[in-house]
């Protein structure tokens, strides 16, 4: 999911229509202030941001972002006007990814994109999953919590490997099921909320990391420094 912050409706619906038809799921925010309140229950892949918004700045909302834990390598690609010299070293300095002069085109803004997201993958060991001392093989299928191995079920360990894979991410109840248990419809809500606690249970100590995201489903809480 890319996140577009822009002021300018018509800018933001060519945007956001451009990401849509090369594949990826957008959503638009007309200022900071409605962004970073969505960040507190989600997590998008990057984030389109403009410099020059009404009420929180972009890059106020930049500084925002990396000064929060949950939400510090969330890659950003920052919109400044062109001939803002300060703009852009500002925005660098402060964690931007990239940064787009205005006006752009729409294939660059893409390429731009693709091309943030492919350098701010996460780096893993191959076929693993890691999160301080929570360590899952994929290869092997076994899953460690400080060197101690943690039995899991089939949906336990499909449920962590998801969360492993995206930290921070909410996803919601629906996108769970359908991706574990392999349904369009969640039938009874009780079944994943019950693998969930059994998962929390068995990871002891690192089971607090899974939160409940209120009104959506479920995240891996994870601070930039594990």
């Amino acid at each position: 999911m890319i996140w577009c912050v822009e002021d300018d409706a018509s800018i933001r619906d060519i945007e956001l229509y451009a990401l849509t038809s090369t594949g990826f799921e957008a959503r638009g925010f007309a200022d900071g202030t409605s962004c970073w309140q969505a960040l507190q229950t989600d997590r998008p892949e990057l984030v389109l941001l403009d410099v020059m918004l009404p009420g929180m700045d972009g890059v106020a909302l930049l500084r925002k972002m990396k000064q929060a834990p949950g939400l510090c390598d969330i890659p950003v690609i920052m919109a400044t006007a062109r001939g803002a010299e300060y703009d852009k070293i500002q925005s660098l300095d402060l964690g931007a990814d990239d940064y787009l002069v205005k006006p752009f085109g729409m294939m660059e803004m893409v390429s731009r994109i693709k091309a943030v997201l492919r350098r701010c993958q996460p780096k893993q060991a191959a076929g693993s999953l890691r999160i301080g001392g929570l360590a899952v093989n994929l290869d092997e299928r076994t899953v460690t919590a400080d060197g101690k191995r943690v039995m899991l079920t089939y949906k336990e360990f499909e449920l962590l490997r998801m969360f492993l894979a995206h930290p921070g991410m909410a996803y919601t109840r629906e996108q769970l099921f359908t991706q574990v248990w392999n349904m369009e419809h969640m039938g009874d809500s009780r079944t994943l909320d019950m693998h969930i606690r059994t998962l929390r249970q068995k990871l002891g100590g690192y089971g607090k990391l899974i939160e409940t995201v209120r009104n959506v489903g479920y995240r891996l809480e994870a601070g930039c420094d594990q």
